[in-house]
């Protein structure tokens, strides 16, 4: 391979194996749009990642601009005034065409939400398809127009709004798809300047935000879960219901408390806080395995370490079921009057050295 410092083989098929389904190894290469579907799609449902497999080697020619692979190239551009059909594209066309139109589809409230009805947006679906479709005929050395599969897919709308089904919306995504076949597919003549990574990451990121959003109306406006009655509840009322429900006004509450609290003494007082609740050293628990107020004397501590071990020794139980729950008693208490036990006296030699 004569580009020296190009994309790299080996760095291509390390990404397509551990993130390939997301589309890095596409990312890496430079092919966004490819990269993008891959990550809609799990991999090409995973096929098109297993075929990346052996097509590596032409993406990394293509990257690099091989002078031997670009020669191959432009001689088939010279036989083929337009590229030849692909059923594999094709087949593309039709699955990512159909997979972003039905999430528009799902995305859109089928009930009124806020005292408005937002059956109009179903006006969005052929957009969808389009340009799923028109994605999918980009890739690589083809390019085409939005402009025709839109066209085509508005067109065969209105059969789809009056007779919804399965078989009418294949029909729509199908019509998108040869129209983009036959009226709007050329060669990509010419490479698209490098575009600086910020770009292409704002515009990834804008588009997976898009996406993420679509597949989030689908879940809160038309999703639903069961009770314990078996009763379908809709997500949106169960969301509506938690954010006044006594749980979640007693939690926001103490949220503002403690912003409250911070800005009086600090943030490092309330990270102090947190940890002492979170119990670190596990004195909070020992206290409470002994039946004592925290803070107790050690002379209290010892006392009742003493009562409990006579009363759970295992020794005093002849019953084996009640000498087993008795072991494990023991064995509690006895680990919590070490622990504070040790930590009394970590405490002494802390003072003692706070006092030299």
């Amino acid at each position: 391979m004569s580009a020296q410092k190009g994309k790299s083989v080996f760095f291509a098929y390390i990404l397509w194996m551990f993130g390939g389904i997301f589309g890095w190894h596409h990312f890496y290469l430079g092919r966004d749009i490819q990269g993008f579907l891959w990550w809609c799609t799990g991999g090409g449902y995973i096929v098109g990642w297993l075929r990346d497999f052996f097509l590596i080697p032409q993406y990394i020619k293509a990257a690099n601009y091989d002078p031997e692979y670009m020669s191959r190239l432009a001689q088939v551009m010279s036989y083929y005034k337009s590229p030849p059909f692909s059923t594999w594209r094709f087949t593309g066309m039709i699955t990512v065409g159909y997979l972003w139109g039905s999430v528009i589809h799902s995305a859109v409230p089928r009930d009124e939400f806020a005292g408005y009805n937002w059956q109009f947006l179903y006006l969005l679906v052929p957009l969808g398809c389009a340009l799923g479709v028109w994605c999918v005929g980009n890739i690589g050395h083809e390019e085409g127009s939005l402009l025709w599969p839109l066209l085509a897919s508005y067109a065969t709308y209105p059969l789809y709004k009056n007779y919804p089904g399965e078989m009418t919306f294949t029909a729509m995504i199908l019509a998108a798809s040869y129209a983009f076949d036959w009226f709007s597919k050329k060669w990509r003549r010419q490479q698209n300047p490098k575009k600086p990574v910020y770009k292409r990451t704002s515009v990834l990121v804008t588009a997976a935000i898009i996406y993420l959003a679509l597949w989030g109306c689908t879940f809160y406006f038309n999703g639903t879960v069961t009770d314990a009655e078996g009763e379908e509840v809709p997500i949106h009322e169960v969301v509506h219901h938690f954010f006044t429900s006594p749980w979640w006004r007693d939690l926001n509450q103490s949220l503002w408390d403690t912003i409250a609290f911070a800005q009086q003494h600090g943030w490092s007082e309330v990270w102090k806080m947190a940890i002492e609740l979170l119990d670190p050293h596990g004195e909070q628990n020992a206290y409470s395995v002994l039946g004592l107020d925290l803070g107790a004397n050690q002379t209290l501590i010892n006392s009742r370490c003493r009562q409990l071990s006579v009363k759970w020794h295992p020794d005093r139980v002849k019953d084996p079921q009640g000498k087993q729950e008795a072991q494990e008693k023991f064995y509690e208490i006895q680990q919590a009057c070490e622990l504070l036990s040790t930590s009394k006296a970590k405490r002494r030699r802390q003072n003692k050295k706070s006092q030299v």
